[in-house]
């Protein structure tokens, strides 16, 4: 049952808290401290909006549940000092474990380490805190931009004009538009803008700055997008000029408010890679419980994204991610950092 946290008013003042709770008996089967007792887990998100972040934490409290745990998820809202907060209030707390989701490496390195020496077990997901006691789940952020980039030559050839939609500080979109650097070299691209933002209304923001790029640079025919959020921005502006006979996107990331948009008539985004964000999210609990049991994860866990081309959703009738889950079983589930007592979420 989800229900209402409510923070004390020295506590948090822009975050977002709410908590999940469980019976008092332990999990049947399961090591220590799983056996004795409901283990607590606190999951941090420095985003505080958008599909991916609604579906991943959907991911992490099926898993929770399955697993009988305490859940604590917050959001920062794109704000540093309210995510290193809520890390704090979560030591303080005391609880067993940490899921920091996304935000800035230095920002958070020397609080994931309090964390540690509190004897608090801490994975990450999407930031690189470049510690080896915190196991990093990863998309594998390469492969995700090499997927739709090599799309994209195949669709457009070699030497196309594009732009990007980046904002630095990021490892995801760093690790991402790294690859698009690399394409630019070796397929003579040429890069004739780089935009982005990262604030609470990310698509209309990028809209905007998406409509000044295009009007300065008519010759730009492909925008890479790697975060869905951004693609957003640039379809919206891409429709309000009337562009998407001649300006087409490659994103990263995907929901069902993405592939509806995605098979619009004459839609501009034609081309996405993506791993199942409700997985990433099961993943997560399932890799810190397994810390907290003393059955080390490893160091990396790693997800396999899939392309997903329009093309793909409208043959295949494809409209919502549980569409594509049936008719793509990647999509569906992963055994990354899995174990013979952990029990499987349900769907």
């Amino acid at each position: 049952m989800i229900k209402l946290f409510k923070i004390i008013a020295s506590a948090v003042v822009t975050g977002s808290l709410f908590m999940t709770t469980v019976s008092a008996a332990g999990l049947s089967g399961a090591p220590a401290p799983f056996d004795k007792r409901p283990v607590n887990i606190a999951v941090i998100s420095f985003l505080g909006s958008g599909d991916w972040l609604q579906a991943f934490e959907t991911g992490v409290k099926r898993q929770a549940d399955a697993l009988g745990v305490n859940l604590t998820v917050s959001q920062a809202r794109n704000d540093n000092d309210t995510q290193r907060n809520l890390v704090e209030q979560a030591i303080n707390l005391g609880v067993d474990g940490i899921i920091i989701n996304n935000g800035r490496p230095e920002v958070l390195k020397d609080v994931a380490q309090k964390a540690l020496d509190k004897g608090i077990k801490v994975v990450a997901y999407d930031v690189n805190l470049d510690n080896p006691q915190i196991p990093q789940i990863e998309q594998s952020d390469k492969d995700m931009a090499k997927l739709v980039l090599d799309q994209a030559v195949k669709d457009k050839g070699d030497g196309f004009t594009g732009g990007a939609v980046y904002v630095a500080g990021f490892a995801p979109l760093d690790r991402r538009y790294a690859v698009w650097k690399d394409f630019i070299a070796k397929h003579n691209l040429k890069e004739k803008a780089v935009w982005g933002v990262v604030n609470d209304t990310v698509p209309a923001s990028v809209a905007d700055q998406t409509k000044a790029v295009l009007r300065a640079n008519p010759d730009i025919s492909v925008i890479f997008t790697p975060w869905d959020e951004f693609a957003k921005g640039a379809k919206l502006a891409i429709d309000e000029l009337g562009l998407s006979g001649q300006v087409k996107i490659y994103g990263v990331d995907t929901s069902t408010a993405d592939i509806q948009l995605m098979i619009e008539p004459d839609s501009a985004w034609v081309a996405t890679a993506a791993t199942n964000a409700a997985v990433v999210g099961e993943v997560s609990v399932r890799a810190v419980s397994l810390a907290i049991a003393g059955q080390s994860p490893s160091r990396s866990v790693l997800l396999q994204p899939t392309l997903i081309t329009r093309d793909d959703l409208i043959n295949n009738k494809i409209g919502t991610i549980e569409e594509l889950q049936q008719k793509f079983p990647a999509f569906l589930k992963s055994d990354a950092a899995t174990a013979a007592w952990i029990p499987a979420a349900k769907n």
